[in-house]
């Protein structure tokens, strides 16, 4: 754990070009004891990524412009320490997004929209607490 995150709350990164989803999502981290930042494309993602500098993205695959699979990449060499969440709702992107997730050097958590607050927060919590 970074000397940062000793002293203030982990930081979440969530994109997803669905506002109402993208905000809900930020507010539920809140409401569980984390700094959240809703953004809506992986565009405005990465002009956030360093001055935000999240422990933890949470993004939609499916998206306008750049998708979540780009962004991820982007993310994994530009801030390698932060860790990933990829949420999709299409059954159709779960293959794909692990063959292509097998190329990183890190875990890369994937799940289903929609998905349960609880179960959303154990897997963000577990792979925060993960070396």
């Amino acid at each position: 754990m970074s000397v940062r995150n000793q002293n203030h709350l982990q930081r979440i990164l969530v994109v997803d070009d669905d506002h109402l989803v993208a905000d809900t999502l930020a507010l539920i981290f809140e409401k569980n004891s984390f700094e959240a930042m809703a953004t809506y494309s992986g565009e405005e993602a990465l002009e956030c990524l360093h001055r935000f500098s999240p422990d933890l993205l949470l993004c939609d695959i499916t998206m306008p412009g750049m998708d979540g699979l780009k962004l991820v990449q982007q993310v994994s060499s530009q801030l390698p320490s932060c860790r990933i969440i990829v949420l999709t709702a299409f059954y159709s992107n779960v293959e794909p997004v692990r063959n292509q997730f097998e190329k990183l050097s890190r875990p890369v958590g994937l799940l289903m929209k929609p998905c349960q607050p609880v179960e959303l927060l154990r897997e963000a919590k577990t792979l925060l607490t993960s070396s």
